[in-house]
């Protein structure tokens, strides 16, 4: 160790022995000084040097393992603070690969592992030996030797793969095309070795041997022809090598057979080799589809004589099935084995090629074994599964829905069936048809093979059912068969009764008259009940949640089975344990909420008293509290009020989502803030509890840029729900976020908080202004350098007309900071200002912003000023234009500004009902909004007329008279209808 290092290496030792140790006291202490060391120059060579000291205790080279890992993360970059050295980098490295004889498979794996991660970075510009290095390594004579070397090469190509920098890849592509025939003669090697040895029953210890160096070899080889090669197929050595991996991996699996009684780990090794054999396949059809042309027939071959002969099925196990099927299901659903019509297409011919060896394969005999071995082999429950049934019923049907097609049996094998059926339909219908009729009959309760065939054809319809849309009269099989089997109670039938629930669900949407919904809803309600097994249950739940979710759902035809369904869910939700499955039920149970809305409301006090008991049960469970606060928000939405007995559980919920010094707030924050938002709009007055929960809104703004939607809409509710309070104490703050943020924004999240800075002038026009103060210069700034996007044009101007109407001063403030800023008068400023609100307000759509927009610009008639003068004319066509929008002549010859409150035009003439089934305190708030808007309450044409007798009582006489000149006739004209000069 360096003498810079306050530390001997045997200090090292001890310290590594300490920070082993179980005992906090001890423990702690040893971390300190360790990371007090870390920065220090050699300390990783001594790190190196014990790791290599292979009498040394385990867990202290372990250790030592460890903290080198973190150090090369940490320090190992040259731009890194306390970077390790250029000189003590070249001794590890050299150190790192001078031995490979490191006795102990887990530090020799660590070794590996740390060469790797130097190489990712240094290699091979500062690390141009490491490779060649390795390469000669391999061809030592020791077998631990050639073992770790080849350990070590694998998992640097593994990290050298991984590089995506166009440079690096270049890199590796160059360095692929030189080893690569090197790589693969070794593999050749390995693999006939552990062959022979299987066949000749040589002992344990040298098939295990070779066999570890084989599948080294072929995790090399995955990585090379995956990321090392731009054109697989282009290569000679490389097509070599896939055209007999199909044939090493039969020799590998007849070799697994008899490899049986040799141990656990030999055998787990082959099957390791015949997974990696397949991956290889797996992935090249992924990355390069055109690469595998070659390979489609042989591939089909292969997977087709393991998974559906009874010669080959003699040979699989579980993962190796699972790999062929996404062989199958890969080729079937490569989109680019599906020609496109553009056949200018460079691909299009490579395309055509694909598709006809894949179609000249599917056969229609084939496929018709494939679908009936799919269905009468594949898809019967083994006994694994009906003993899970009874063990663990929960697993068992969470299993079952879940999508894990790439790694579990069950949806691989599914995933292919789905896929193979449509994309040949019409030859695999009659298949399943037949087979439909086949089991039609109802089967003896005490016959479980019939009862197991008949779920796996119903499991196989229920897949196939929008492809089936057309030959299955899904009413009619209903009524007459699948109903009467729903009434068998024999414990064996319940494996129909779920998969006939299955069937109801998967149907419910494509095919089932609406006049036998009520029907299902009844069938789904006994199978929901509490005698029923918990498995058909949990089903029946997922078969509610489809029925209820359908574009077709009528919330009154379901009125009556809504208590019954609501409470058997609740039931169902009291007794599961499993936290996936008391997410699921209270996600249905949520939606049912959602789509009957107030209707629910005689049915909600239990669950509302339990949900507090649920979501102190959920505390290590972040997804379920998520389904949680979903349920609250729908509950709060439907009850149309915050219930008292919910209040003590909502705030602390919200709160504890919603404060970024809280973990949760990674998994809470968005359905927080939406339980938050529903509170609010659901609430008659503020409170305490509301106005202390309101000082996490600028911490929020500023945490995360996802949940700003959210948070402005907050702000607007909570400032319709006490104007005051809001401004009052956190209005400056959060106008000076927004104005800060406003450049970073695109533009729909400027237009909230322009939404948000009109609501605060309309909730107060007193205190308003001043409130949003912060945010006007960037306002104005907008209008004066003419912004381009028109709706935010639109909002600067309703904005700086409000300001206009609400208080001159602070109009006048605003463009004096304004005219600071670009060192110009006063007057200029608000000229250019004027300038672009005269030419723009012609494109505003909206009939209220042309309201207040006139409404301003008549207010500035009687502020004497240079550019209002010289303009006088051009405000006076807007101004007409406005007048025009908004006066109406009714059918009586009735003459009205049709924005004005009067005894036929209430708020609600004005104001567009929300989203909601029925109308929250929110929208009465902002139906009593209207009441004081001098859109609503100024009729214009009145103002317009006062502002003109004040100019002319303001004015001499010759100068109000060249005034009017300033306009011209036809406007002159017009003027006349509204107003008298």
């Amino acid at each position: 160790m360096d003498l810079d290092i306050a530390a001997t290496e045997e200090n090292l030792v001890e310290a590594l022995r300490r920070a082993s140790s179980q005992d906090a006291a001890i423990l702690k202490p040893a971390e300190e000084k360790l990371r007090e060391w870390e920065i220090q120059p050699g300390f990783y060579s001594a790190l190196l040097n014990i790791i290599s000291t292979h009498n040394l205790d385990l867990n202290i080279r372990w250790m030592a393992v460890l903290y080198m890992k973190n150090g090369i993360d940490k320090y190992w970059r040259k731009t890194a603070p306390n970077a390790i050295s250029e000189e003590e980098k070249i001794l590890i490295k050299r150190g790192l690969i001078s031995s490979f004889n490191e006795p102990v498979n887990q530090i020799a794996t660590q070794r590996a592992v740390l060469v790797a991660r130097i190489a990712r970075i240094d290699c091979p510009k500062e690390w141009g030996d490491l490779l060649p290095s390795l390469l000669q390594t391999i061809l030592s004579n020791d077998i631990l030797i050639q073992h770790r070397s080849m350990l070590t090469l694998q998992h640097v190509i593994k990290s050298i793969a991984s590089r995506r920098l166009t440079g690096d890849r270049r890199i590796f592509q160059d360095f692929t095309v030189g080893v690569y025939s090197f790589i693969v003669n070794l593999w050749n090697t390995f693999t006939d070795l552990f062959i022979s040895n299987i066949c000749q029953n040589e002992s344990v210890e040298l098939i295990i041997s070779n066999l570890e160096k084989a599948v080294l070899i072929l995790k090399i080889l995955r990585n090379l022809t995956i990321h090392g090669l731009y054109r697989p197929h282009e290569n000679r050595d490389c097509m070599a090598f896939l055209k007999v991996l199909l044939d090493k991996t039969k020799s590998a699996l007849e070799c697994r057979k008899q490899l049986k009684g040799k141990g656990i780990y030999v055998l787990e090794l082959c099957e390791k080799y015949i997974n990696h054999a397949t991956k290889v396949l797996v992935s090249l059809l992924e990355n390069h589809p055109f690469s595998f042309i070659n390979l489609i027939h042989s591939s089909l071959e292969f997977t087709t004589y393991y998974l559906f002969t009874p010669e080959g099925i003699q040979y699989t196990y579980e993962r190796f099935s699972i790999q062929c099927f996404n062989i199958i299901k890969g080729i079937l659903h490569c989109n680019d084995y599906k020609p496109l019509k553009n056949t200018q297409s460079s691909k299009y011919n490579e395309m055509v090629q694909a598709r006809d060896i894949k179609l000249n394969f599917f056969q229609p005999n084939i496929l018709t074994e494939i679908c009936r071995r799919l269905v009468t082999h594949y898809f019967i429950l083994n006994q694994d599964e009906l003993d899970m049934w009874d063990a663990d019923p929960e697993t068992f049907a969470n299993d079952e829905i879940g999508d894990s097609w790439k790694y579990s049996l069950r949806p691989s094998m599914e995933t292919v069936f789905v896929t193979m059926f449509h994309e040949f339909r019409d030859i695999l219908a009659p298949v399943l048809l037949e087979l439909v009729v086949e089991t039609s009959d109802i089967v003896s309760s005490e016959d479980l093979p019939a009862i197991l065939k008949k779920d796996a054809v119903y499991n196989a319809v229920a897949l196939a059912a929008f492809d089936l849309y057309e030959e299955v009269d899904f009413d009619n099989w209903f009524i007459r068969t699948l109903s009467e089997e729903l009434k068998i109670k024999h414990n064996n039938y319940r494996i129909i009764r779920r998969r006939v629930s299955v069937l109801m669900g998967k149907w419910a949407g494509i095919k089932l008259s609406p006049k036998l919904r009520p029907y299902m809803y009844e069938c789904v309600i006994n199978l929901l009940s509490c005698q029923e097994d918990m498995a058909v249950r949990i089903t029946a739940s997922s078969t509610m949640r489809y029925a209820i979710d359908d574009f077709e759902f009528d919330a009154e035809q379901f009125k009556d089975y809504l208590e019954a369904s609501f409470n058997l869910l609740f039931q169902l939700l009291k007794e599961v344990q499993e936290c996936e499955t008391k997410m699921h039920i209270l996600n249905v149970m949520t939606l049912i909420v959602e789509r009957v809305g107030h209707t629910i409301q005689p049915h909600t006090d239990a669950l509302i008293q339990y949900l507090p008991l649920i979501w102190k049960e959920s505390e290590d469970h972040n997804m379920l509290r998520c389904a949680i606060v979903s349920t609250l928000v729908q509950l709060v939405k439907a009850l149309g009020t915050v219930v008292p007995e919910l209040t003590p559980f909502l705030i602390p919920i919200i709160m504890l989502g919603t404060d970024p010094k809280q973990s949760a707030i990674v998994y809470l924050l968005e359905d927080s803030l939406e339980l938050w938002l529903t509170v609010l709009e659901n609430s008659s007055g503020m409170t305490s509890e509301l106005i202390q929960l309101f000082n996490n809104i600028p911490s929020l703004l500023d945490y995360s840029t996802e949940a700003f939607g959210l948070c402005m809409g907050i702000c607007s509710v909570h400032t319709l729900l006490a104007p005051e309070v809001v401004m009052q104490t956190h209005g400056l703050q959060i106008m000076t976020l927004c104005s800060n943020m406003m450049a970073d924004l695109k533009n729909e999240g400027i237009m909230m908080i322009l939404r948000l800075v009109e609501l605060y002038l309309r909730a107060s026009p007193t205190l308003g202004p001043e409130t949003v103060l912060p945010i006007l210069p960037r306002i104005f700034e907008g209008v004066y350098e003419g912004e381009k996007y028109p709706m935010i044009m639109s909002m600067y101007i309703t904005v700086l007309s409000r300001v206009l109407i609400s208080n001159h001063n602070i109009f006048s403030n605003v463009l004096n900071m304004l005219a600071s800023v670009h060192n110009e008068s006063e007057e200029i400023v608000m000229s250019k200002i004027l300038r672009v609100w005269l030419l723009k307000m012609p494109n505003v759509s909206q009939v209220e912003q042309r309201k207040v927009m006139g409404l301003a610009l008549a207010n500035i008639l009687t502020i004497i000023s240079r550019p209002i003068l010289e303009m006088f004319g051009s405000i006076m066509i807007q101004v007409l234009e406005a007048l025009n929008d908004v006066i109406k002549t009714d059918e009586n010859g009735v003459v009205s500004d049709c924005l004005i409150l009067n005894g036929d035009r209430s708020p609600s003439y004005f104001y567009e009902e929300s989203d909601g089934l029925c109308e929250t305190e929110h929208d009465q708030r902002k139906k009593q909004l209207i009441h004081v808007d001098p859109v609503h309450t100024i009729v214009l044409k009145e103002y317009l007329q006062s502002q003109i007798f004040t100019l002319k009582n303001t004015l001499p006489l010759d100068q109000y008279e060249q005034l009017l000149n300033l306009v011209d006739a036809d406007t002159m004209s017009m003027l006349k209808e509204y107003i008298t000069f």
